[in-house]
């Protein structure tokens, strides 16, 4: 099937445009020019055979002038004026001779406008004036002739009385010819008129049909143009809507394509490019349930994300981990531990996420979270993470409630808690892995750190510790108490370890007395003062007797008491696993 392109239309419209502008143009012209040849006929025929006639009825008096002229030279009293009459008379001669070429120029005009058939006029009227005219400057001007040659002869004779009776006879024919010669000019102003009249309707003719012409034109110029207009700006207007639909992220309705032109082709490209987003979608939904979905978004759409060259930025961590799992695992089915660990992980998820936190893995019953640039500012990651830590802790007590619920069992096998570690500081951030698998994560000393807190909780029977550094970025919205100062596996420097009580401003007065009273047995601690920090610890187990942190340290104390530490010893605890 022939298919026609855009520019293939456009020229289309054009080119009829122009047919319809030529057309309109020589018809305008042809009318033009008719219109033109019949005012040529009235300005070059008409108008200067009415001339010639009224320039005859001008000469016929003036010669009429001159006769007199003669007869006064002749009769004056004193001396007749010889040169006076010959002068006269010279004129009265060439005027004669100037009539009757007057009379013959109207003549031959008329004749002319006879014989032309190229322009309407009432020949047989033009063909009588020819008449009159041939019988009026043949015949009577012949008897004014003979009779003003009489009077002359008279004159010359200086028979003066029969001189001046013969001239009442001249005067009676010359008045004759004058009035010939008035008819005959009233008759070829009628026609001078009609011409006129005829030209003017020939005018009007002419406009009204170029203006119906033109308004012809126009129309089916305009009808042509929006045919032809709509068919290229129809599809047009689909693409847009099109366009604007998946601008607003919906792709599940495509463009029809009704042209085989260029646009019908980018329309059949902008389908092929709504099924790619559509499937672009998918994989993005299906790799977001993989990796977190702003690390896939970001890997699709910041290449720079995925550079394997890393930056070091200052990042905070989190690891949480199931207390309980072995001993969970044990009791069950596996299907059962699949759904306990699918809710656990869930219900865990949700916090980070709300805080938007970043899940770089799920490591068993692990996971491991990261906050920071891009994925949220500097200082604002190290409060999300702790407010997402404080959530998560509240939901034990739900997270306990549903699990006998969702296998079918009064109790389970071991009751489940968290164990939370989170630290702040420089970190390695970028896609890391091999040219088989990548990974984007975060990796470092301040990884292991959280790593080792979260592993510290078994050691201090506690649920969150976090950094110092954390404790003092969070300042703002978290209740902390310290909890000691240790050394993890893998690392040399002691890290002063706290623990998140609750959020800001929400601590209960039994909890602001544990903190007072724990933090006064760790005081002691440090100064070696066993006795009193066995005493400060007990205190706080008097406020929470079943306070991990406190029974660690009493515990610890007992064999400091028995193996003193060395003298230069700076109150720091080495931790030996992790």
């Amino acid at each position: 099937m022939f298919r026609k392109s855009i520019r293939q239309k456009i020229i289309g419209i054009a080119a009829g445009l122009i047919i319809l502008a030529v057309i309109t143009s020589i018809l305008s012209m042809v009318l033009a020019g008719r219109v033109g040849h019949l005012l040529d006929e009235l300005t070059g025929r008409y108008i200067p055979a009415y001339g010639h006639l009224a320039r005859v009825n001008i000469k016929s008096l003036e010669r009429s002038v001159a006769l007199r002229r003669m007869m006064g030279a002749r009769m004056m009293e004193a001396a007749p004026d010889q040169a006076a009459y010959t002068e006269q008379l010279k004129r009265f001669q060439d005027l004669d001779a100037d009539v009757a070429r007057e009379a013959t120029a109207a003549r031959q005009l008329i004749n002319a406008i006879i014989e032309d058939p190229s322009t309407p006029s009432d020949n047989a009227a033009l063909g009588r004036l020819d008449a009159r005219i041939e019988a009026t400057t043949t015949d009577l001007r012949r008897r004014v002739n003979e009779e003003s040659a009489r009077v002359i002869q008279r004159l010359d004779a200086r028979d003066f009385p029969d001189a001046a009776r013969m001239m009442a006879g001249v005067d009676q024919l010359r008045d004759e010819f004058d009035d010939r010669i008035d008819g005959i000019r009233a008759d070829m102003l009628r026609q001078v008129e009609a011409s006129a009249s005829t030209v003017v309707g020939q005018q009007r003719h002419a406009i009204a049909i170029s203006a119906a012409v033109t308004g012809i034109a126009s129309v089916l110029g305009f009808v042509f143009a929006m045919l032809v207009g709509t068919g290229i700006t129809r599809p047009v207007l689909r693409l847009l809507e099109g366009t604007r639909e998946v601008e607003a992220g919906r792709l599940d309705q495509p463009i029809s394509i009704t042209t085989r032109d260029e646009i019908g082709q980018l329309s059949a490209a902008f389908n092929r490019m709504i099924e790619r987003l559509r499937q672009n979608q998918r994989i993005r939904e299906t790799f977001g349930r993989y990796i977190d979905p702003r690390v896939a978004e970001g890997l699709l759409d910041q290449p720079a994300l995925a550079a394997a060259d890393g930056q070091r930025r200052t990042m905070t961590v989190m690891f949480c981990d199931m207390k309980g799992f072995t001993t969970l695992s044990e009791g069950v089915t596996p299907q059962g531990l699949v759904k306990i660990m699918n809710l656990y992980l869930s219900t865990m998820s949700e916090p980070i996420h709300a805080h938007h936190g970043i899940i770089d893995k799920y490591i068993g019953d692990a996971i491991m979270a990261y906050w920071g640039p891009p994925f949220v500012d500097e200082a604002q990651q190290a409060d999300l993470a702790c407010l997402a830590a404080v959530e998560m802790v509240g939901r034990i007590a739900g997270l306990r409630k549903a699990l006998p619920e969702l296998l079918g069992v009064r109790t389970i096998p071991a009751e489940c808690d968290l164990r939370i570690g989170i630290a702040t500081g420089e970190a390695l951030v970028g896609s890391i892995g091999s040219a088989f698998m990548m990974n984007y994560t975060v990796m470092g000393a301040t990884v292991n750190l959280a790593s080792r807190l979260e592993g510290a909780n078994k050691l201090y029977g506690s649920r969150c510790l976090i950094s110092q550094a954390t404790a003092e970025a969070g300042a703002a919205v978290i209740e902390v108490r310290e909890i000691d100062s240790i050394v993890v596996l893998g690392q040399t420097q002691a890290q002063t370890v706290f623990e998140i009580m609750g959020a800001k401003g929400r601590l209960t007065p039994e909890q602001e007395l544990l903190r007072d009273r724990y933090g006064e047995g760790l005081a002691a601690y440090r100064a070696q003062r066993w006795d009193e920090a066995r005493a400060g610890f007990a205190a706080a187990l008097e406020v929470s007797p079943g306070d991990g942190p406190s029974l660690a340290l009493v515990a610890r104390i007992e064999g400091m008491k028995q193996n003193p530490p060395a003298a230069d010893w700076d109150g720091a605890w080495k931790l030996e696993r992790k």
